[in-house]
């Protein structure tokens, strides 16, 4: 019978692996199609990964906690259906092919071994003609690393080959991102010192989603000239319409009316008039995107945070949007997110408020160029200014913080977004009909 391989499907755009999470069959059991075989995470959803086929485990490939590259194959299945050729195991006669000396070694190293085997000749090489996966050759370029340098650091993977892992702790260890320098300059790396352990202390590993998150924030600060300018805005007027109209909004439409979706709908009008920051920048190189995709980041119940995306944000109306937002946050919550609700973002926003905090300092969410703070809605008492003279009034303001890319965004830009938000809310027309 022919034999099938399970491969980890696409996971979304810059995704390239994810991490086995646990296997929902062992060897030996039988699967029918759309079954789900295994668990997967990256750094931004959960997934299983179903057979297309009915038939039976031969061989899983992976053990939990292993990271595996996109379309490298996860279990090996022995099936009775006629599958296409593509996807059949030859068992015999048996084909040489690299063997990945740990289960758990990393994606690229596997994809290294295969690109050795089909095609010696694409390898790129440095002086020592050591190999370097593209995923490696990239994180390089992004530091600047040049290949004389890239071809000091030592390599833990197969036949001394530098991982993610090794260029990623060389990074973390350098002094400062590297430029060329005069031929007499030394280039010192700064150790990390140890941390001390106390005897009584608890030692919890970081979880893959974790260890994801911290890399995906650590290389944002290194990659993109953070810049943050804030705004107070009185949003009395606004909070009065929500207050006239939100248990209505409920009966007509069968979801709260929260301000998320409010400020979501103003931010999707507002970006066409800053097309710089509904951007990407890559190299020297600005992709100002066609649609506006807004990121919302939604805290997990074990404290993490993911960011869906509503698609074409500007195309929604006010009902449109709060009912996507309610679906995605409750599928973020649940573990229910499909890859595709993770991808595509153009545009963040967050909302620090609901935990209290006054305003917020967000890191940039790559490859974007900006991302937008609601701080939390107080009441305070503000000045007036009236016909009849300035008066103190008791008010309900928030603080905006707006968080951008100082490479191709300025302060002036920066500053007028937030200048135009105010001015939407602040105006806002209260007697307005749902």
């Amino acid at each position: 019978m022919p034999i099938y391989q399970l491969v980890l499907p696409a996971m979304g755009e810059s995704v390239s692996e994810a991490t086995v999470t646990q296997w929902l069959k062992k060897e030996g059991d039988a699967v029918v199609a759309d079954d789900a075989v295994v668990e997967v995470a990256t750094d931004k959803v959960d997934s299983e990964v179903a057979s297309e086929y009915s038939g039976v485990i031969k061989e899983i490939l992976h053990p939990v906690n292993a990271v595996v590259a996109v379309d490298a194959p996860l279990a090996l299945i022995e099936t009775d259906e006629v599958i296409p050729q593509q996807t059949i195991v030859e068992t015999t006669p048996k084909v040489e092919t690299p063997v990945i000396e740990k289960a758990s070694e990393t994606a690229e190293s596997y994809m290294e071994q295969a690109q050795e085997l089909v095609a010696p000749a694409a390898q790129s090489t440095t002086e020592d003609s050591r190999f370097y996966s593209p995923l490696v050759k990239n994180i390089a370029k992004l530091e600047n690393i040049l290949e004389a340098e890239l071809a000091t650091i030592s390599g833990t993977g197969k036949d001394g080959r530098v991982t993610k892992r090794d260029i990623l702790a060389y990074v973390q260890n350098r002094k400062t991102p590297q430029i060329p320098t005069p031929p007499t300059a030394v280039k010192t790396p700064i150790a990390t010192p140890p941390i001390a352990r106390g005897v009584e202390d608890a030692i919890v590993p970081m979880t893959r989603m974790e260890q994801m998150i911290s890399e995906h924030m650590t290389r944002s600060l290194q990659t993109s000239a953070h810049v943050q300018s804030f705004i107070e805005i009185d949003v009395t007027k606004l909070w009065k319409w929500r207050e006239k109209v939100k248990q209505d909004f409920v009966k007509q439409h069968g979801v709260k009316l929260t301000f998320t979706p409010i400020f979501f709908q103003l931010v999707a009008q507002i970006l066409p008039e800053f097309p710089l920051l509904n951007s990407s920048l890559d190299g020297t190189d600005i992709i100002k995107k066609k649609d506006i995709n807004l990121g919302m980041a939604t805290a997990l119940p074990d404290g993490n945070l993911i960011v869906p995306v509503i698609k074409q944000a500007d195309s929604l109306n006010l009902v449109g949007l709060a009912k996507k937002v309610h679906e995605l946050a409750s599928n973020a919550r649940t573990n229910a997110l499909n890859p595709d609700d993770v991808q595509g973002g153009t545009y963040t926003i967050t909302n620090v408020g609901m935990f209290g905090s006054l305003t917020g300092t967000p890191i940039i969410n790559q490859p974007q160029v900006a991302i937008l703070a609601l701080g939390a809605i107080r009441k305070v008492p503000a000045v007036l200014e009236t016909e009849h003279g300035d008066v103190i009034a008791v008010r309900h303001q928030m603080v905006v913080s707006h968080s951008y890319d100082h490479r191709i965004i300025n302060g002036a830009m920066g500053g007028m977004f937030l200048l135009r938000l105010k001015e939407r809310i602040e105006n806002w027309d209260n007697t307005q009909k749902l």
